[in-house]
């Protein structure tokens, strides 16, 4: 591996790179249109783009492309080279301002939920110039919006640029009443956990539901699973850690802050986590994240699944959204400080975040809807459905007295000893950590640990930033009528935590007994993404996004249409493959077995001897049985396949997708998994998940 800082942001155009390649009143413009958001003009951005396509043909470019995030949920890129045809057959190298700023791609065959229609092709990609501009593939990428012919956003960065503006235009009104006037801008910053599955790419090109679906569809359990707790934080496997290795470097040189890697909980599970960033640039750099780490592992003949729950009966994968709020002074808003109870701007910030996610649970909870996710949400190794915060003991303590109107002492770190004299004591933070909580407080942050591990990180940080912008909005108007700021101060943070307590749980999110408690609480149980996706389209819903400019309805409502529509695809296309591979391969698996068992009873019955044909005999009776279950269950399938062709309703179809295909999926995969365990593995025409789980050696 070359020297880290060496290569640290070596395809990146980043700031560094700017002084040394812009003259100086064009390196001062672009950062005060980063910084101040003011507006480049075509003179400026031709000689930016000039100095971005000398600096990116030095390092082998020979393209550029708009680098967007569709509603696909991936990226997207058309690629143009930097050729322009000369007299006498020859070439040269441009790349204009007009080309850097705007882009055209067709908007029509993109999710847009309504908003294009097939024949209106045209959209737009505008140059986001507060992300840094790198290089990829010999192409140099631009960070852009993406949004169609009449405005309309039909990207997860613009809503995401959007909601980081109300948030900093709520946060900066409330610093200037705490006397901050020095504080120009308030940014959230993110830091992405991303968990993921690597296994052999010869055992994925045989399953054909992990090539289609990303998961497997079927699979008994085998033998270990991870039951002794041994892969985590285990001794990394020396094809993953050369993958590991590899990673970090093509990471690093895209300037993403690549930082912890290790084993996760199950099987073939690994996780990479990244120093946070600003929300957007950290949105970016996860997307970059996933795609490298698919691309990486093919490098080394491994395959990297992404999706939320690959295997059933070992954890699935997750991504913990690390999110917090900081000023351009350097000024941490969620960092208690060594004496939380006296912070009174601490308080109120806290305070505000307790209101959002209470006020707006049900959209947090939108927020982590997918098919896929709704395998993991309250199975015991992800939170559950239920929204709720965890604040730990000290911050509890605080709440409950600034509630009941007592004193309280703060605590001090203690020195904690563990037993063994050469080694020193350490200090012991003052609240324990809570993994099974979906929103928890962890120092200086809170952790939203219910992303699945395939999603962009966008629309979580959307509604999170939106919600927060609202409740800072409606505090800082109250504060600035009030004749003593102090006193109205105090009155506010004690009658909102007190309305707002009901959110806290520093308890067991797994247990029964937390689920009956959400409920007198009134906290919403939404176990599916089809029980919690009409929360985003309610009057609440559209009133807190049209306010504050994120979306407008038409745009809220689109989006609503493409996630019904995405979770109803990737139910019909799981029950299609899983429908092929029953019948096409399974199925004939199976009567080989039964037809292996009659021959040997018939040949024992050939001998005329006393033979004891009990245990063929009782083999064949429960592989009949089992095979006869699965041709009843797979019709059924079938029935209920052609039976969603009938509706037309995007909702309707969800809903009956959910109720109905895929509790016939489960069903099926009950009797294909009991049948797995019967038919010899030289029939059975899929490897097993012992074989897949522990291939990568």
């Amino acid at each position: 591996m070359s020297k880290v800082t060496e290569i640290f942001g070596s395809k990146v155009f980043n700031d560094e790179t700017m002084k040394e390649r812009l003259p100086k009143d064009a390196y001062k413009a672009l950062r005060n249109t980063v910084e101040e958001g003011r507006p480049l003009d075509r003179e400026l951005a031709n000689v930016i783009a000039h100095a971005m396509k000398e600096w990116a043909i030095e390092l082998g470019a020979t393209h550029f492309t708009h680098w967007f995030q569709p509603m696909t949920g991936v990226t997207a890129e058309k690629h143009d080279s930097f050729i322009q045809p000369e007299e006498g057959g020859k070439v040269i190298m441009t790349f204009s301002g007009k080309e850097l700023i705007k882009g055209e791609p067709d908007a029509s065959s993109f999710p847009s939920g309504g908003l294009r229609a097939t024949f209106e092709a045209r959209g737009y990609t505008a140059w986001d110039p507060t992300s840094y501009v790198f290089i990829k593939d010999d192409t140099l990428c631009i960070p852009t919006a993406f949004c169609s012919y009449s405005g309309e956003a039909l990207d997860k960065k613009t809503p995401l640029l959007r909601s980081m503006e109300a948030l900093d235009k709520s946060a900066v009104r409330v610093l200037k009443l705490f006397g901050h006037d020095e504080v120009k801008r308030v940014i959230t910053t993110v830091g992405p956990e991303q968990e993921y599955f690597l296994i052999d790419s010869e055992m994925y090109n045989k399953r054909p539901d992990l090539i289609y679906t990303g998961r497997t569809l079927f699979g008994a359990k085998p033998p270990k699973g991870q039951e002794l707790e041994d892969h985590y934080f285990g001794t990394i496997k020396p094809r993953v850690s050369a993958f590991m290795k590899e990673l970090d470097e093509e990471l690093w040189k895209l300037g993403v802050l690549a930082k912890t890697k290790h084993n996760e909980v199950a099987p073939a599970q690994h996780e990479l986590a990244p120093v946070f960033s600003t929300t957007n640039i950290a949105t970016d750099h996860n997307q970059l994240t996933m795609e490298m780490m698919k691309v990486v592992a093919g490098r080394h003949g491994m395959t990297c699944l992404l999706h939320e729950k690959p295997f059933a009966g070992v954890n699935g994968s997750g991504k913990h959204n690390n999110w917090s709020i900081s000023t351009d002074t350097g000024v941490n808003l969620l960092e208690p400080g060594a004496t939380p109870s006296q912070n009174a701007q601490f308080l109120l910030f806290l305070t505000a975040v307790i209101k959002a996610v209470d006020e707006y649970q049900e959209l947090l909870r939108v927020s982590v809807a997918s098919a896929g996710n709704d395998h993991r949400l309250g199975a015991n190794e992800a939170p559950p459905a239920i929204i709720s915060m965890f604040i730990g003991d000290e911050l509890e303590a605080i709440v409950e007295s600034i509630i009941d109107g007592k004193d309280y002492a703060d605590v001090k770190k203690k020195k904690m000893s563990i037993g063994a004299a050469v080694i020193p004591s350490i200090s012991q933070d003052t609240t324990d950590r809570n993994r099974t909580s979906p929103f928890a407080f962890t120092g200086n942050k809170f952790e939203f640990r219910s992303l699945g591990s395939s999603a962009s990180i966008s629309g979580p940080n959307v509604i999170l930033n939106t919600i927060v912008a609202e409740e800072l909005d409606k505090f800082a108007e109250e504060l600035e009528k009030a004749k003593s700021f102090d006193k109205a101060l105090d009155k506010l943070i004690k009658r909102e935590l007190t309305a707002h307590k009901r959110i806290i749980f520093n308890g067991n999110g797994y247990s029964e007994e937390w689920v009956k408690e959400a409920k007198k609480r009134g906290l919403k149980n939404l176990k599916s993404t089809v029980d919690a996706l009409p929360a985003f389209v309610d009057k609440k819903s559209i009133d807190v996004f049209t306010k504050h400019g994120v979306f407008t309805e038409q745009e809220i409502l689109s989006r609503y249409d493409i996630q019904l529509e995405n979770y109803y695809k990737v139910i019909d296309i799981e029950a299609l493959t899983f429908d092929s591979m029953v019948k096409r391969d399974i199925m004939a698996a199976a009567s080989d077995y039964q037809y292996t068992l009659a021959e040997t009873l018939n040949a024992k019955a050939a001998t005329g001897l006393k033979v004891d044909s009990s245990v063929e005999k009782k083999h064949l009776e429960k592989a009949a049985k089992l095979t006869t279950e699965m041709d009843k269950r797979l019709e059924k399938l079938e029935k209920d396949i052609e039976g969603a062709k009938k509706l037309s309703d995007t909702y309707e179809l969800a809903k009956f997708h959910h109720d109905v295909i895929f509790a016939d999926m489960n069903e099926l995969r009950e009797v294909v998994d009991e049948l797995e365990t019967v038919v010899p593995s030289d029939i059975w025409p899929y490897p097993t998940y012992g074989e897949i789980l522990y291939s990568v050696k």
